[in-house]
């Protein structure tokens, strides 16, 4: 957690990390260049560029897209997902090279602006193997954009968790505008199976990510039943590990049950930060602590430790013998819910 703003935080791993990306991204254009110089010994310097650049943001686009549900399978991944919004504003870096070098290669010297003739020099709108797909690539580079623009804390506070969320959550939208923009390309200029086929492998292996770890975060959430007092029945307490958690789903509402101390506490499932799953987080000197970015509450209230002021919904939380139960109406951000206490029966 921060608790002032600074351009970058360039702690040890930052440093680390982006000189991990800044070798593997040389790495890849040199054995690119290589690679087409022995296959294709008669392209152009221009195409070879945009060749080069092009492939490696839709490579990078793909691991971005990757890391999120690999760190929901396995925790180990979890420092590439601290780090992944340096990731992404390296990709568009890259992709806004490839837009600008495909601009001024096919665009920028006829009698039209440069930016119109993206529209109007291929018209055929109303067909799919001859749609003009440089349009697809430019609406995927704004969202691009807006994306790398907006990626600093500073917009996410000031724009509202749910707005950010929602406004970055547009990188599928940019996905799918892409995997179209380099079908269609391959399809309309050199027609190679080997390169639709590694398209064809990209895209299966992100939705089948995207699948496998919905399915275990939805056989991980419990669906409880209502007690006589309105108390959702979670489970034993010998299920949840020290200073673990267990989630319920209740209408929608996910709700995060900590075991901790001998005690029991509810909280929202949702980190105020980049709506993080808390309950796949730990109690860490005393806090919960979401598994994304480290933000941290205390069970009790829901309250970030001072100086930080995030907070989250509390729930109240009751024993019956070693049966759980909690109720699904939240309480205020930040309010104080007095625990329940383990064998205190």
């Amino acid at each position: 957690m921060a608790h002032q703003y600074v351009p970058v935080l360039w702690n040890r791993q930052k440093k680390r990390y982006d000189l991990f990306v800044f070798i593997g991204i040389i790495l890849y254009l040199l054995t690119f260049v290589a690679l087409t110089a022995v296959l294709k010994p008669n392209i152009t310097a221009e195409a070879l560029v945009v060749r080069a650049t092009g492939s490696l943001a839709v490579l990078m686009l793909h691991i971005i897209l990757a890391i999120g549900p690999l760190s929901r399978l396995d925790t180990r991944f979890l420092p590439l997902l601290y780090n992944r919004r340096h990731l992404g504003v390296t990709m568009f870096v890259v992709a806004f090279a490839h837009g600008g070098f495909s601009i001024v290669q096919f665009h920028a010297l006829g009698d039209a602006n440069p930016f119109v003739s993206i529209f109007i020099s291929n018209p055929e709108y109303g067909t799919l193997v001859h749609f003009p797909f440089q349009t697809l690539g430019f609406f995927a580079l704004i969202i691009f954009y807006l994306m790398a623009a907006t990626s600093h804390d500073f917009w996410l506070v000031n724009l509202g968790p749910k707005f950010w969320k929602a406004m970055h959550m547009m990188v599928y939208i940019a996905y799918a505008l892409v995997i179209m923009h380099v079908a269609l390309g391959i399809a309309q200029s050199e027609p190679e199976p080997i390169m639709l086929g590694l398209l064809g492998i990209g895209l299966f292996t992100i939705i089948s990510l995207h699948v496998i770890a919905a399915f275990r975060e939805a056989k991980n959430d419990r669906e409880g039943s209502l007690n006589q007092q309105g108390y959702v029945y979670v489970g034993a307490v010998d299920q949840i590990p020290e200073n673990e958690a267990v989630t319920i789903n209740i209408n929608g509402e996910k709700i995060a049950i900590f075991k901790f101390e001998g005690k029991l506490s509810a909280v929202s499932n949702v980190c105020r930060h980049q709506n993080g799953p808390l309950g796949e987080g730990k109690i860490i000197d005393g806090c919960i602590t979401c598994p994304w970015h480290g933000y941290q509450y205390l069970p009790h209230n829901g309250c970030s430790p001072p100086p930080f002021s995030e907070k989250v919904e509390t729930f109240d939380v009751i024993l019956e013998g070693d049966k759980i139960y909690v109720h699904p109406k939240p309480y205020e951000p930040g309010t104080e819910r007095p625990p329940a206490v383990i064998g205190a029966q």
